[in-house]
């Protein structure tokens, strides 16, 4: 079962986010890889998609040992089939 770590206040450079919010009644997600401070992060697609294929996505675009961050926003849960999330 995979692990992500929550969104910290300054993520490591080069990990990837897997930002969850509701769209309807679904929970869909979009992907960025962070970056320096001083740049844009990068967003892969700019579309939003089911959770599972956002975590499919990261983990494919993902540099080994850097983590997988997950953002939570407008009051989503997380769902324990996606993995385990820790602090």
């Amino acid at each position: 079962m995979p692990v992500y770590q929550r969104l910290p206040v300054r993520p490591v450079p080069g990990a990837m986010v897997v930002k969850l919010y509701h769209s309807g009644d679904a929970v869909r997600g979009y992907v960025r890889k962070v970056t320096d401070p001083s740049e844009d992060d990068v967003i892969f697609p700019g579309e939003e998609m089911e959770a599972e294929s956002a975590f499919r996505l990261a983990a494919s675009h993902s540099e080994g040992a850097i983590p997988i961050y997950v953002e939570l926003v407008e009051d989503v849960e997380w769902d324990s089939s996606w993995g385990t999330l820790s602090d």
